[in-house]
């Protein structure tokens, strides 16, 4: 796999040909909705399929995998266009294979009104998916906003375990303190939660639960402790998963990382796996800064070395972007959320060249908008391909148990093409 940086006066054409692979396959690969239009600084992901196959008259889906001994799972995965066909056409040509270097287990996070097309083009890469639908009172109730029923048997259809993401915050991620200590120091509403939680799962098909810790300080960490315990052993001993997702409120200025120096070795001893990300919602509170610094993460990784198995550790990938008024001012300048496609079309059309922050390995650009007389200054921070690659590196570097992507509401080609060009995904098969 090869990542390339569009460079000025470069085409898709030119690039196509440097490379030795067809235009059509870099539009599709990469999910270019204006090829013809490049930006300089963007990403263009280049791979070399070890078996290509070019389908023939009379050809089946089944009849091409037992042909090549693979499975529907893993032509899914390959041709992740085959999501939106029902009938193969002589002359489609099928990535039959990949020359992979590994396996890894990947993870995602999705609020379930996420488009049915979207949703069965991402499952084929996922081992794990958590949906966010259910938020606890201080009573110990959940409080349900969507019917998750088909939902969860699609995610099954798949082989991918899905996962009831329970938190204190509201959709819209707004935080409730009160809530959550007044959950911690009451026991019974403790019990109750537990109860609800168990009823949840057998009712709706789940196989475990993600629970959200967000607001973990020393304070309240022996708290949290107990509460985690007492909630996870229940669910294993009804023969349940149970995950923990932690914010560790990494923030980069400049060279300088900062966050809360917690000891979080007696949590890694409960959950099955410890997933450390960010929280990227639609509204985000804070000033400008890059989105998922690898820099960042890695020195929480080397910070909580040996306190955790590396093998039961998740780091968070967060596919949303912001684009912020400048100068900042909390609670005054405007901040938007982008996809990655949306934040490379506004370069687009504000003629900006994208640039990189090699620290954080993540993309920006600065641009003036004009409303009349008024101009205001804006700065985009986002992903890219090479923050992405960045970030599998280090799952391998400091062999974690995987990947976990907030959010997967919208499909990000390129994400999907590196991991699955180079990794096999972990599959749990026959879970129905």
């Amino acid at each position: 796999m090869i990542i390339h940086v569009v460079k000025p006066g470069e085409t898709i054409q030119s690039i196509a040909k440097f490379y030795g692979v067809s235009e059509n396959d870099l539009i599709q690969n990469n999910g270019l909705d204006f090829p013809e239009n490049l930006v300089v600084g963007q990403c263009i992901v280049i791979t070399y399929p070890e078996i290509i196959y070019t389908v023939k008259e009379g050809d089946s889906l089944y009849g091409i995998t037992n042909s090549f001994n693979v499975s529907v799972m893993q032509l899914l995965q390959n041709n992740p266009y085959l999501a939106d066909r029902k009938y193969l056409y002589p002359g489609d040509k099928l990535v039959i294979s990949f020359k992979k270097k590994g396996s890894l287990t990947t993870h995602g996070i999705v609020i379930p009104f996420v488009t049915d097309a979207t949703l069965k083009r991402t499952l084929p890469y996922l081992t794990y998916i958590s949906v966010i639908n259910y938020t606890v009172t201080d009573q110990g109730d959940l409080i349900s906003y969507y019917d998750d029923t088909e939902f969860i048997k699609t995610a099954k259809n798949y082989n991918v375990i899905p996962l009831m993401f329970i938190t204190t915050l509201t959709l819209q991620g707004k935080d409730n303190i009160e809530t959550v200590y007044k959950l911690l120091l009451n026991e019974e509403s403790q019990d109750r939660l537990i109860e609800n939680i168990l009823t949840t799962l057998k009712n709706k098909g789940y196989y475990g639960i993600n629970f959200s810790f967000e607001l973990v300080n020393p304070e309240n960490l022996p708290y949290i402790e107990n509460a985690c315990k007492k909630i996870v052993n229940a669910l294993k001993n009804e023969g349940y998963l149970a995950f923990a997702t932690i914010n560790p409120h990494i923030i980069q200025t400049g060279k300088d990382i900062d966050f809360l120096k917690i000891d979080y070795s007696h949590m890694g001893e409960v959950p099955d796996s410890l997933i450390f990300t960010s929280y990227e919602w639609a509204i985000n509170p804070n000033p400008p800064s890059p989105i998922s610094s690898v820099y960042g993460m890695e020195t929480f990784l080397n910070y909580i070395k040996g306190s955790i198995p590396s093998t039961k550790i998740s780091i968070g990938l967060a596919t949303i972007g912001y684009n912020w008024e400048l100068p900042y001012r909390a609670g005054i300048s405007r901040v938007y959320s982008l996809t990655y496609d949306s934040a490379v079309a506004l370069a687009r059309n504000e003629n900006i060249a994208i640039q990189f922050d090699e620290i954080s390995q993540t993309p920006f650009f600065l641009y003036t908008s004009k409303d009349g007389q008024l101009q205001t200054e804006h700065i985009v921070w986002f992903i890219d391909a090479r923050s992405i690659s960045a970030l599998l590196n280090l799952v391998f570097d400091y062999s974690l148990y995987g990947i976990s992507v907030w959010n997967i509401t919208v499909f990000n080609a390129q994400l999907w093409l590196i991991i699955n060009s180079q990794y096999d995904i972990i599959k749990f098969n026959n879970i129905l």
